[in-house]
């Protein structure tokens, strides 16, 4: 069950940081969403969840 918690955040880390590759390219690719879309709005929301998903999954291993 703790393997699983932490297979699927360093997934969603990869998926996060493959996708914030994807924004520096094309802003408008991943923040259809918002009003403005910039490379540094990119950076800040793609970039985050993916160092933060890297680090819950790297506790979770440590907790083992």
């Amino acid at each position: 069950m703790v393997a699983s918690l932490a297979f699927f955040f360093k997934s969603a880390a990869v998926t996060s940081l493959l996708i914030l590759l994807l924004g520096l390219i094309e802003p408008w690719w991943v923040l259809w969403f918002e009003a403005t879309q910039n490379r540094l709005k990119v950076i800040k929301v793609y970039g985050t969840v993916g160092v933060l998903c890297w680090m819950i999954s790297y506790l979770i291993q440590f907790m083992l």
